[in-house]
């Protein structure tokens, strides 16, 4: 089942997917300008989706704030967007039983650890795809949730935050670089790895969950 939706105070859109035999739900936090449309998240959701993960992609910005692009690094605001997410997850009676991780690229992955830092109880899984976890800051020892840390291995710069800001992490923590990827992993096979290894975190941490 896949249905549009609104969400937050400022009813952002976004779209719900929910598979058949549904174990889990992953939010997805965009950022660098992106919105729930990303191509490249849309093939993660839909390529989760056919291995049981229900997802949720929406806009963290409107259309407004998104032409300030002082708000595309704003990891307060957007860290926000997702507690408004998480929020309306769990107020709804047909997914609010499901297990929930959060699925964060570039500065969408710092707003997904501050959420998760402030979250810990509800949120049991992040995974962050050519991500900025550095710009979680101080809220980098708070996250409870095992986070694994996705990036390109041309990647050169971020995988240095990436490895920083693991270093922060006080949580279950892993760090894979994807062979010869770039930042938006745009090379042939490249997105694939990320849908195996996010895949697999989350089975592994959210599945558990929920058979518990």
């Amino acid at each position: 089942m896949a249905q549009n939706v609104r969400i937050g105070a400022k009813a952002l859109e976004g779209f719900l997917r929910i598979p058949e035999g549904a174990f889990c739900l992953v939010i997805f936090a965009h950022g660098a300008g992106s919105s729930r449309l990303s191509p490249r998240n849309n093939f993660v959701a839909e390529q989760l989706g056919k291995r049981g993960i229900a997802t949720l992609l929406f806009d963290l910005l409107t259309e407004s704030e998104a032409q300030e692009r002082a708000n595309v690094f704003d990891i307060p605001l957007l860290s926000q967007r997702v507690l408004e997410a998480v929020n309306w997850v769990r107020a709804e009676s047909q997914i609010a039983h499901f297990p929930l991780g959060l699925f964060g690229s570039s500065t969408g992955a710092a707003a997904a650890l501050v959420a998760a830092a402030s979250q810990s109880d509800v949120v049991a899984a992040v995974v962050s795809r050519g991500g900025r976890p550095d710009l979680a800051g101080g809220a980098l020892p708070e996250v409870r949730a095992p986070t694994l840390l996705i990036v390109g291995s041309a990647d050169h710069v971020v995988i240095e935050l990436n490895e920083s800001a693991a270093e922060a992490l006080k949580c279950e923590t892993r760090l894979v670089l994807v062979p010869d990827a770039t930042h938006l992993f745009e090379e042939p096979g490249t997105l694939e790895q990320v849908v195996y290894h996010a895949a697999d975190w989350f089975t592994t941490h959210l599945g558990a969950k929920a058979a518990t």
